[in-house]
């Protein structure tokens, strides 16, 4: 198989996980970007400014778009590199180093923002800002993917066994808009930690802190702090006990019904991060974890971006036109 027929079935969206019109964005936007990198990488292997003219010396083996298409076809299919390889004709190490190239520079895309092309989330101060100043409820939930277990003998073998999966893995925090379209994702964590634990180490307690107007919906993970911030946090509510009246137990079950309804969009947001095999159970270095994470969040933010938004149909009555006699 030739590079230009690899390069053609390689571009449906069932193998790279994006529409062509997106990956042609995807190209206009980071190949400037990927050009400056590797001349900063040559300069700083000669240490010295270039002598030659543009373009000269070897040739890469691959050029970016196909680069770019290789990395986007790993984080979706999870495709090892020999079997990449093979499919353009190249060494192994080649597809390694393009991956390794291509993903970090997903990786600091950041987020894409709803109705507004070309502004991007990158921070949570960031997120907070964009809520308070649209006025959006953001929801908030946790999410596990299974990675390899630490070798033997390694300090803090045991931090990524999951109390919940009973399992290896590293958890990660979601936050998301009414519509269930991401807004963020991140805080890289081991499974051990409590998902309030992690929202507090990263800052983001500390941001509903800074902005009292921003108000969040929440599982049961979060429950210590929407107790700090009842203003601003909704919790699902404590379970009656068993000798509670019928009638409070079926109250609880309906204040619970109408709380899940309005988070499960985060729900659908994960759901969305799931289609890409690497978070469904990572079998790379937990060390490129987190910039794989963060590179299929920014692909599948600007997916959901797109998506229109739904307006509530307006419940107002308003009189009929009297037609004329």
């Amino acid at each position: 198989m030739t590079k230009k027929w690899a390069r053609a079935a390689l571009t449906h969206p069932a193998f790279c996980g994006v529409s062509r019109a997106h990956l042609g964005d995807l190209i206009e936007e980071l190949a400037d970007l990927w050009l400056a990198w590797c001349e900063s990488e040559l300069r700083e292997r000669r240490g010295a400014e270039r002598q030659r003219e543009a373009g000269a010396g070897p040739k890469h083996d691959l050029v970016f778009t196909d680069r770019l298409l290789v990395t986007l076809v790993h984080l979706r299919t999870g495709l090892p590199h020999a079997a990449l390889a093979e499919l353009y004709g190249t060494a192994r190490s080649t597809i390694s180093r393009a991956i390794g190239e291509i993903r970090p520079l997903l990786a600091v895309r950041g987020f894409a923002v709803p109705d507004h092309s070309g502004v991007r989330l990158r921070t949570l101060a960031d997120v907070f800002a964009y809520a308070e100043a649209a006025g959006i409820r953001l929801r908030v939930d946790g999410a596990e993917t299974q990675v390899r277990r630490p070798k033997a003998g390694r300090p803090g073998r045991r931090a990524f066994v999951s109390g919940k999966k009973k399992q290896n893995t590293i958890k990660t925090t979601t936050i998301s808009d009414g519509q269930g379209r991401l807004l963020w994702s991140g805080a890289d964590r081991p499974g051990r930690m409590h998902d309030q634990t992690a929202m507090c180490t990263e800052g983001i307690a500390e941001q509903f802190r800074l902005h009292p107007k921003v108000t969040a919906e929440v599982d049961e993970g979060y429950r210590g702090l929407a107790n700090e911030f009842p203003d601003q946090i909704s919790a699902p509510p404590k379970k009656p006990k068993g000798d509670a009246p019928l009638g409070e137990q079926y109250a609880w079950r309906e204040m619970r019904r109408r709380q899940s309804s309005q988070r499960i969009c985060v729900e659908h947001a994960n759901a969305e991060l799931r289609q890409w095999c690497p978070l469904q159970r990572y079998t790379g270095p937990r060390e490129d974890y987190a910039a794989t994470h963060q590179a299929i969040a920014s692909l599948v933010s600007d997916r959901s971006a797109r998506r229109p938004t739904r307006r509530k149909p307006s419940t107002e009555l308003v009189l009929a036109r009297q037609a004329a006699c």
